[in-house]
């Protein structure tokens, strides 16, 4: 038989673990596909579309929150040269902000725009370019 002490202690438990649940650093499956979609399958840096990973716009450790509109998509090498900065150190690219220095730098310079271009079934290409010619590499 539990006493009510260890019932309360449990229940403290319990309680702990699921409200620091909402302030982990995961992001739902919701979400990933949320920024995949909006972010066209590549690194916001270098445009790259191999080894993608999520990143927190506004660090994780900083207090940035695991919501899609700051979680963008970087390669790893860009995601791991930015660490908790606002600046990609391969590109030299700001992609983030960096409220850990009190910067405040908003989102990527890649000037990224949606293609121009129509899919086989007549719809608007959901791609994301920066070729002048307003046309991703599938167009």
């Amino acid at each position: 038989m539990k006493t009510p002490k260890k019932i309360c202690v449990f229940l403290a438990l319990l309680f702990i673990s699921i409200s620091g649940f909402s302030q982990s650093r995961y992001i739902s499956e919701t979400t990933k596909q949320i920024v995949f979609t909006r972010d066209g399958g590549t690194c916001n840096c270098c445009g790259s579309s191999s080894n993608l990973e999520y990143d927190h716009i506004t660090p994780f450790s900083c207090g940035g929150s695991s919501e899609a509109s700051n979680i963008q998509l970087l390669c790893m090498s860009c995601n791991r040269s930015k660490s908790n900065s606002c600046t990609c150190k391969i590109h030299d690219r700001t992609v983030g902000t960096n409220c850990c220095d009190g910067g405040s730098t908003k989102q990527p310079t890649t000037t990224a725009r949606q293609c121009t271009g129509t899919t086989q079934k007549g719809f608007r290409c959901k791609n994301k370019t920066t070729n002048s010619s307003g046309r991703c590499y599938l167009h």
